[in-house]
């Protein structure tokens, strides 16, 4: 480890040894040998400063002394560990704007189309769906400025769209069928931005809640579903929290507190300056009375493995899928005068059993970030007979169940990456992003005759990929540069339908359609809802 922390602080160690030895140089060469401080005077802990204050003074070109500044923070928060680390003054909003569950703007998702802003929705409640615009509308002015062609992209869309609350953005709109552009003035207003991105009933009595992240209002949206679903006669739900990379961890807590009785403990966090705080389970459990399976991968990391951590410890359902991140770090933020922020790693959280879950960091932060690249090479997410955890990492629950920590939550119920009906085709067409481009395409197409026939009730069951429309989508996909593989095609046609009528469902009728139909082929899923199908859970 303290090979590694050398490396990585090298150029740093490098910088100051020159800069020092430089300054002395001059200052023996200029009168003798003469430290630059007295023994009275000097202070390690105002030699970063001080070095600073001497490259601004003395270097020989002029310097801007505030990027300096800002990347050694940077550099420093680094290299104490993966999760400290500092925000820019014009990166906090689009940092913590998801986090606080709204951002101040128009209220669009857009794509960049053709060189074009195309409005994908208005988000529902906000200023532009109040003023009427819809999806397929193309952005082309913004207070008078031409934003097509090649120059404009997603930065300078949100740049240009976002601003505070009350304030009013001029746009020009072209709409299909419409015989001249159209002028908006909106005003605008708070926009939520939602956790919850999908709720529905795969069964009569079984619910599904896919949840993308921990923010302040996750909680709140939760339960919402929640009594959404219970009134469709839920009593067994699959929580999905595969991908949801974390947030505040108060959130994870009360999603916690619905399902443990009073008085359970859900997690504790301890640190060198912050003493042992324990967080136990309330009276107001809503949901200790359904049935639970928690869906997680290697992806799931943080709030989203306090939430699986604190039910597994508490023997409540089935934790099921693969192996979590390993991220059991809690950082506290500080934002300063000028807008930035800092993060900052001020103590560990533990499982109910006593389990730290966060894995090893002594490799750098670029081993640690590859860590999950690994797990593949090592035939991990393939197979749970290649994870060996020693027995020291090993704990028991009250129930007898055994548990354990040191990198990740590890499921009840192992589901490996599911790779038949797979081939190098598909993957070509995934990572290229053409479900999505040509889904957008096809519904921009589309859209009337696609709202005529199908509604968001009966979309998932009555909307079939065919041959020609696949045909055209292997069109597609060639015009931007997926060489047509037939045999691939063949041996992932299930797959490469199941895929194209989700992405088309998204661009109709936004999650809840794309998550019910990939969830048809979803093997986790399915394992999921047969646990919940036994007597005894």
């Amino acid at each position: 480890m303290k090979s590694n922390r050398l490396l990585a602080l090298l150029p740093v160690i490098v910088a100051i040894a020159l800069a020092s030895g430089v300054y002395l140089g001059r200052k023996m060469s200029l009168s003798g040998e003469q430290f630059l401080f007295s023994n009275s005077e000097f202070s390690h802990d105002d030699k970063l400063q001080q070095i600073i204050s001497y490259i601004k003074s003395d270097y020989v070109d002029s310097v801007r002394s505030q990027e300096i500044i800002e990347e050694t923070i940077g550099e420093i928060l680094q290299n104490l560990d993966p999760h400290s680390y500092y925000i820019p003054k014009q990166k906090y909003d689009e940092m913590n704007d998801p986090l606080e569950g709204e951002f101040e703007g128009i209220g669009v998702e857009f794509r960049i189309q053709e060189d074009t802003i195309t409005v994908v929705q208005a988000l529902a409640g906000g200023p532009s769906e109040e003023l009427g615009i819809i999806a397929g509308d193309r952005i082309i002015e913004v207070e008078g400025e031409d934003v097509t062609g090649k120059t404009i992209n997603n930065r300078r869309v949100v740049k240009l769209l976002k601003g505070p609350k009350g304030t009013v953005v001029n746009v020009l709109i072209r709409r299909k069928g419409a015989t001249k552009p159209i002028d908006f003035a909106i005003r605008r207003d708070k926009i939520p931005v939602y956790s919850v991105e999908a709720e529905y009933m795969i069964n009569e009595t079984t619910g599904y809640v896919k949840v993308l992240r921990f923010a302040k209002d996750t909680h709140e949206e939760f339960m919402r579903a929640m009594g959404k679903l219970k009134k469709q006669g839920m009593t067994k739900l699959v929580l999905d929290l595969r991908n949801n990379t974390g947030g505040f961890m108060k959130s994870a807590i009360d999603m916690c507190d619905e399902f443990l009785p009073k008085g359970k403990l859900i997690v504790y966090t301890e640190g060198k300056a912050r003493s042992k705080r324990e967080y136990f389970a309330t009276s107001r459990g809503k949901l200790e009375d359904i049935k639970v399976t928690i869906l997680i991968n290697e992806n799931s990391a943080s709030a989203s493995e306090i939430l699986a951590g604190a039910l597994q410890d508490n023997d409540i359902g089935y934790i099921v899928g693969r192996r979590s991140f390993g991220k059991g770090l809690v950082q506290e933020g500080m934002q300063w005068p000028d807008g930035s922020a800092v993060r900052l790693t001020v103590a560990r959280y533990y499982t109910p059993t006593g389990r730290s879950i966060q894995k090893s960091y002594e490799g750098g932060i670029e081993d640690y970030n590859n860590e999950s690249y690994e797990r593949y090479n090592n035939g991990e997410l393939l197979s749970q007979d290649s994870i060996d955890f020693p027995d020291s990492l090993k704990y028991v629950t009250e129930g007898g169940k055994v548990v354990y920590g040191g990198g990740g939550i590890m499921p009840d119920v192992f589901v490996p990456i599911d790779t038949t009906g797979t081939s190098y085709y598909l993957g070509s067409l995934n990572y290229q992003g053409i479900f999505f481009q040509f889904g957008f395409h096809y519904v921009d197409v589309h859209r009337k005759e696609l709202k005529a026939n199908y509604k968001v009730e009966n979309f998932a069951s009555d909307f079939k990929v065919d041959a020609k429309l696949l045909e055209e989508m292997y069109a597609f996909a060639e015009t931007k540069g997926i060489e047509r593989d037939k045999e691939g095609a063949k041996v992932a046609e299930e797959t490469i339908k199941n895929r194209l009528s989700a992405s088309i469902g998204r661009n109709l009728y936004r999650e809840k359609i794309f998550y019910q139909i990939l969830n048809e082929n979803d093997i986790v899923v399915k394992r999921a809802v047969d646990l919940l199908k036994k007597e005894a859970l």
